[in-house]
């Protein structure tokens, strides 16, 4: 199974709560940062060819799916290869966490026919106010350079709205958002269980609820704040309102989570 959502989405505690089933097996010990799968293949490109965080879903090739040449038996082995080393292969169910997997549901699906893919999605602006403790002030060592807000907001919109357009080739999808997990994990779990077909339930102990205030703090702060920040938060509230209220978001008040559906 894959698990998949945007960096500061929740994805890590979602895997590693699933990967805490008796019956299931997340990679660990890999050394490679937050164990993402990702880092320990060559098959595909990792997301810092795209840009990294905050921007990879930009590019057109990042979106791989069933229909790239990439997608052969000999490299589902070759991922298998190198992901096996860090699972226990006694469980019944393998588990692999990358947050490009949002975007690469059909070819993981093509690769691995009858896989499972779990999803976590959180606020955009969560997300992006999350990711400015790795946005560089203008250009960082590496070569990553600064990214507004604002265009951190629209990568969110953008890498949504291909999950969204790949979820009905998707056979085994089920999309949550982070809010929900953390306000009611056994719930929230329950269909993921479901999906994989474990017998018991998942552990649910381990979620927090406080993560996003101090981000809902800082958010109400920009409407009152300098002058660039009062511009920042309006030029968002503008553009995207619409299209963050189909998932179930409120960019004006980020408490507030409107009823929603992936179709």
């Amino acid at each position: 199974m894959f698990v998949g959502g945007l960096h500061r989405s929740g994805t890590t505690p979602l895997a590693r709560a699933i990967a805490s089933h008796p019956d299931v097996s997340g990679l660990s010990g890999t050394g490679v940062p937050e164990d993402e799968g990702q880092h320990l293949q060559d098959v595909y490109p990792k997301i810092r060819a795209y840009g990294g965080m905050g921007r990879f879903a930009n590019h057109k090739m990042a979106h791989l799916t069933e229909t790239s040449p990439l997608v052969s038996e000999a490299n589902a082995q070759r991922l298998l290869r190198s992901w096996e080393p860090y699972w226990d292969l006694g469980r019944t169910y393998l588990l692999e966490k990358s947050p490009s997997n949002l975007i690469m549901g059909r070819f993981l699906q093509g690769l691995f026919p009858g896989s499972a893919m779990i999803v976590v999605i959180r606020h955009p602006i969560v997300v992006a106010l999350a990711l400015q403790k790795w946005n560089p002030r203008l250009i960082s060592r590496n070569g990553r350079r600064h990214t507004s807000m604002t265009d951190l907001v629209a990568h969110w919109v953008l890498a949504h709205e291909l999950l969204r357009e790949d979820s009905a080739f998707l056979n085994r999808l089920h999309v949550m958002r982070y809010e929900d997990l953390v306000a009611d994990p056994p719930g929230q779990l329950e269909p993921v269980q479901h999906l994989i077909g474990l017998k018991t339930p998942i552990p649910s102990d381990a979620f927090r609820k406080d993560q996003s205030a101090k981000y809902q703090e800082q958010w109400e702060a920009m409407a009152s704040g300098r002058h660039l920040q009062r511009r920042q938060r309006r030029v968002i509230e503008q553009r995207f309102s619409e299209a963050v209220r189909i998932f179930g978001y409120d960019v004006a008040d980020l408490s507030v989570s409107p009823s929603w559906s992936l179709t």
